[in-house]
Order: structure tokens, then C-alpha cells, then sequence
């Protein structure tokens, strides 16, 4: 498994919660409990993508710009997710912040997906995919 493969497994899995948690109502069991697994998984996958994906990626002409400008939009979505849990959950307000949050987590994921794994492909070295693919899935699981 290389780096971009298991990156993207969890892409998948955040696009699925985010998805289910702007279909909940109001204060309830099912949207708390989607709301704690989003942010936990966010948090992690953002601290970990950042350690064995966008660090190297720093240090390269290539990649420094599209990396530092996706550690910005990690930032935004914790901001997002602050927002969240300081906002009533039945409110109306709840649900527009989650539906920003839906909106970023889709911009995001699609851009990393088609943007920066493209010039990271040409970055890294196949060696560099393989090894980070292995220290991000130990960290994350």
C-alpha cells in the first residue's frame, strides 16, 4: 500500500460520516455520536496527514505551496468543528456550520485527491510512498 491509497481509505470514511451527520435532527443519540466519531477522526487523520504526508512535502519546491495550503484548510475545519460544539444542536445554526462543514471536508478531500497527490506522486519517491503509507496507517490505527 502506498501513501496516496491510505490516505485516501480514510477520505472515504470521513466523507461517509460527514455525509450522515447533516442528515440528522436535532439533539439527539445519533447525531452526537456522529459528531464525536467525525471530529476524532478528523483530528487524528489532520495530525497524522500532516506528520508522514504534508511535512515532506514541505521541504519540496514542488509541493511546499499546495501543502501549506492544505494545513490551512485543516485549520478551517477545526475552527468548524469548535463552531459546532459551542452551538446549540437543535439549532438552525447548528446545521448550517455542519453543512460548511460538509461543504470543506468534500472541497478538501477532492482537492488533495486531485491536486496534491498528483505533484506528491512526482515528489516522492516510490520508497517515500511506501514507508509513509506504513508509519501514517500505524499512527492512525
Amino acid at each position: 500500500m502506498n501513501i496516496f491509497e491510505a490516505l485516501r481509505h480514510d477520505h472515504d470514511k470521513q466523507r461517509k460520516l460527514v455525509d450522515a451527520l447533516i442528515q440528522t435532527h436535532g439533539d439527539t443519540t445519533e447525531r452526537h455520536k456522529l459528531m464525536d466519531e467525525l471530529k476524532t477522526e478528523l483530528e487524528d487523520h489532520a495530525k497524522f496527514e500532516e506528520r508522514y504526508f504534508y511535512n515532506p512535502l514541505m521541504f519540496d519546491d514542488l509541493t511546499h505551496e499546495k501543502a501549506r495550503h492544505s494545513v490551512a484548510e485543516h485549520h478551517e475545519i477545526d475552527e468548524l468543528i469548535e463552531q459546532l460544539e459551542d452551538t446549540e444542536m437543535s439549532s438552525s445554526a447548528w446545521l448550517i456550520a455542519a453543512k460548511k462543514l460538509h461543504h470543506l471536508v468534500h472541497h478538501h478531500l477532492s482537492e488533495e485527491e486531485h491536486e496534491v497527490f498528483q505533484l506528491a506522486g512526482k515528489a516522492l519517491t516510490e520508497g517515500q510512498k511506501e514507508s509513509l503509507a506504513e508509519q501514517y496507517n500505524d499512527a492512525m490505527h
